[in-house]
């Protein structure tokens, strides 16, 4: 079942609960294998201490841990994860996107399609960062900004929402070309 409600106002992409499922399972079993890591390295089985996998793996298995404690948690929340408009859009599909918020589409520079990882994800540039500022962090917002272009770099995944990646950049990049159009 397609998770894509389009209204008058728009695109509206929602969670796909199999695919967060397969999500949740695959982040879950990274948790244990650092957890199996982790009682190797405290010398559990051959009584000898390793310091550095020790450090290494904790350090993992808690970010990782927290992380899917957030996405459990973020089950409940039944809005929409991508909504695109007419003015603008926003997204909840990476930390930096959902901490971002709305973009307007008369900002948007550019829009490709990047492999990053295991994940293809939709690399939106922003013109006008002053617009956006004090939105993120200061970690955020020097990794979102391209100091050299003086614009901002935004990240949507299609790894928890009912369609592929293709047909996300194709949802963004159809949108922009149609406000692009209506505006000159």
């Amino acid at each position: 079942m397609q998770e894509i409600n389009t209204t008058g106002n728009g695109i509206q992409l929602y969670r796909n609960s199999k695919k967060t499922k397969k999500l949740l399972f695959t982040s879950l079993g990274v948790c244990l294998i650092l957890l199996l890591v982790i009682i190797y390295s405290a010398g559990i089985f051959d009584n000898e201490l390793k310091i550095k996998p020790l450090v290494f793996s904790g350090a993992a298995f808690l970010i990782m841990f927290i992380l899917l404690l957030k996405s459990v948690l973020s089950l409940k929340d039944k809005s929409p994860l991508i909504e695109l408009n007419k003015h603008n859009f926003y997204g909840k599909t990476t930390p930096m996107s959902k901490s971002f918020g709305i973009v307007n589409w008369e900002d948007v520079a550019d829009i490709q399609s990047e492999k990053n990882g295991g994940d293809t994800l939709v690399v939106v540039t922003i013109n006008n960062p002053e617009k956006y500022k004090g939105r993120l962090s200061k970690m955020l917002w020097n990794m979102a900004l391209n100091k050299e272009t003086n614009q901002l770099t935004l990240m949507y995944s299609a790894s928890e929402i009912d369609v592929d990646s293709n047909e996300l950049f194709n949802l963004f990049h159809k949108s922009w070309k149609e406000i692009a159009l209506v505006s000159r």
